[in-house]
């Protein structure tokens, strides 16, 4: 079973991992946000890579839970 299909699972069925996701995608459209603009401000450019960091939290938080499930399930 591929990691994506997994998270499909858990995104059903885990609470944790479905907020984590909702998270990950409010900060991906944040970060989209600073994108449009020609040129961020040293303020906003902090801002960016503070959610950036916050992101691959959230993504790694995200990978540990399919981890575990891959564990839980006996899925190589």
């Amino acid at each position: 079973m591929r990691d994506e299909q997994i998270a499909e699972i858990l995104t059903r069925e885990n609470d944790e991992f479905k907020k984590l996701a909702s998270e990950h995608r409010r900060l991906d459209s944040r970060i989209t946000n600073f994108s449009v603009k020609h040129y961020l401000n040293a303020e906003e450019e902090l801002e960016r890579k503070r959610i950036q960091k916050l992101k691959l939290l959230k993504k790694d938080q995200m990978e540990e839970l399919i981890i575990r499930y891959k564990k839980d399930h006996s899925i190589n």
